[in-house]
């Protein structure tokens, strides 16, 4: 694995649609944010999400879709689908907006990559991984790229 970059993303307070067939149903507007590594930076631009949908055990399956500005103008389409879980009283102050020590949660991503700008094209043929943590006020996730 080599290092792609670390995402800070910026998100809005969580709709609670409430329960569904699927399970709790919850979104998260991505109002922005950044990223910055040795491959790749730039800007999370607003208008993405994350559909998450939380189960009876407290995991919550991740499925975000957003837009990344690099700092030379491409525009790349971001998926991350992942997993997030732990004891529950850890993930009831992560629901609280508490800082919580990522070691004491688990929280994994895939990433997929969509461009039609050239100098990112590798990004279409690249599978990325990420270990996150849950800020207040972001998600943080150091990303590397699967050789």
């Amino acid at each position: 694995m080599e290092p792609l970059a670390r995402f800070r993303i910026r998100v809005d307070p969580i709709l609670d649609l409430g329960e569904t067939p699927w399970g709790a149903r919850r979104i998260i507007p991505i109002v922005g944010g950044s990223f910055e590594g040795p491959r790749l930076t730039g800007e999370i631009l607003s208008g993405g999400g994350d559909w998450q949908v939380v189960h009876p055990d407290g995991a919550a399956d991740i499925d975000t879709r957003y837009t990344l500005q690099t700092a030379d103008g491409a525009l790349i389409h971001l998926t991350t689908t992942g997993l997030r879980h732990g004891p529950p009283e850890v993930m009831g102050r992560l629901a609280r907006g508490e800082a919580v020590d990522p070691a004491e949660y688990y929280f994994r991503l895939f990433l997929r990559f969509e461009t039609s700008d050239e100098r990112y094209a590798w990004l279409n043929r690249t599978m990325g991984v990420a270990a996150g943590m849950r800020t207040p006020d972001a998600v943080v996730y150091d990303a590397y790229t699967v050789a």
